[in-house]
């Protein structure tokens, strides 16, 4: 007999797909047109090989935007039926974003993950225009019932793979180092989600400075295959 939304089990599996699709490579929020900095840090040999990879994606999720976007990202998921909570902590992300194209990242992708929920009812956040991409993904997965904790952990896996992706065609890097360095990173991932559980907005912030140095330096890069 198959399954159906009308079990416990099924409710858990419906969750659970819907937050797989949402945080694939294949929804089109544009991930892949973005590297949050890392193609400056790859031109100046920051970034140079796998452990030079792994060791600056660490540092940016435990103590640089992986961290804070977490924060912010639960704030979403509980105030997920407040509009005027929502809009607030919206403002608060945009104003954390460190450069102008980090600016445009979260947008761009925050308002094309919001176009692309539609199919599953994203009245939640339809209305708005403008919103950052944790405050998205946090809102819609509280809408429909997905642990914070999950939407947060699936996040910071969705964001870093993103950023090996565009690591592994620039310095060149191959497909399984990439591999190998998402899943050394796997750690770090549920460390973050367990470590902004009840985290106030105000913990919010970052100490990875070279981090976001590099994302102001890339808007003047000489040779660019990527928009931030």
């Amino acid at each position: 007999m198959p399954i159906t939304t009308t079990t416990a089990i099924g409710m858990i599996d419906a969750a659970l797909l819907r937050l797989l699709a949402w945080l694939s490579p294949a929804f089109p929020t544009g991930g892949f047109a973005w590297s949050q900095g890392v193609e400056f840090a790859v031109e100046t040999g920051d970034i140079a090989d796998e452990a030079s990879l792994r060791t600056w994606l660490e540092d940016v999720l435990r103590y640089g935007a992986g961290r804070a976007d977490a924060i912010v990202l639960r704030h979403a998921h509980a105030a997920q039926d407040d509009a005027a909570a929502l809009s607030e902590i919206a403002q608060f992300a945009r104003a954390l974003q460190p450069a102008r194209e980090r600016l445009a990242e979260t947008l761009g992708q925050g308002n094309a993950f919001v176009l692309a929920a539609v199919p599953w009812g994203a009245a939640n956040i339809s209305g708005f225009s403008d919103l950052p991409y944790p405050v998205a993904v946090g809102a819609l997965a509280g809408a429909h019932g997905i642990g914070a904790d999950a939407a947060c952990a699936g996040f910071l896996q969705s964001v870093t793979a993103n950023m090996i992706a565009a690591a592994v065609r620039l310095v060149p890097l191959g497909q399984t180092v990439g591999l190998r360095v998402l899943a050394a990173l796997e750690a770090a991932f549920l460390a973050v989600a367990d470590e902004t559980r009840g985290a106030a907005l105000d913990d919010a912030g970052g100490a990875c400075w070279r981090a976001d140095l590099a994302a102001m330096r890339h808007e003047t890069q000489y040779t660019r295959l990527f928009r931030s």
